[in-house]
């Protein structure tokens, strides 16, 4: 899988510190999810899987977020819920913080485990679960 030129322009414009998280945490988006389309949404890289955004990260003030939008329903630890619907996040500040097992862990489920945020207006605001 080729990475999308977006993302890589993404990366270019972070600060090294988290230039070196985010190559972390894509290259592993990357292997885990093979199949899974990766582009800049909201402006920031987002992975998604028939449609439906699975993964992504940004730079926020203090931290680098990884969220994964269904990520309250999953069963492996170290996420926080985010938001108001099922996503959850982890934060990090140096790319040595990243634990690739559990990093495996969580793409694992998020193939599994996917709330449909890719209907949410056709569903009049409504995520509903679909496991695969």
């Amino acid at each position: 899988m080729t990475r999308a030129t977006e993302i890589d322009d993404y990366h270019r414009r972070l600060a090294p510190e988290d230039r070196a998280i985010c190559e972390v945490l894509a290259a592993e988006i990357e292997r885990v999810l093979p199949d899974a389309e990766g582009r800049v949404w909201h402006a920031h890289p987002v992975w998604f899987l028939d449609g439906n955004p699975i993964v992504g990260y940004h730079r926020l003030k203090d931290a680098v977020r990884l969220m994964f939008w269904s990520g309250q329903s999953f069963a492996a630890d170290g996420l926080a819920a985010s938001g108001t619907f099922q996503a959850a996040e982890a934060r990090f500040l140096d790319a040595a913080e990243v634990d690739i097992a559990l990093l495996a862990d969580w793409l694992a489920e998020s193939r599994r485990i996917q709330w449909d945020y890719e209907h949410i207006r056709t569903n009049r605001g409504l995520v509903k679960r679909t496991e695969f």
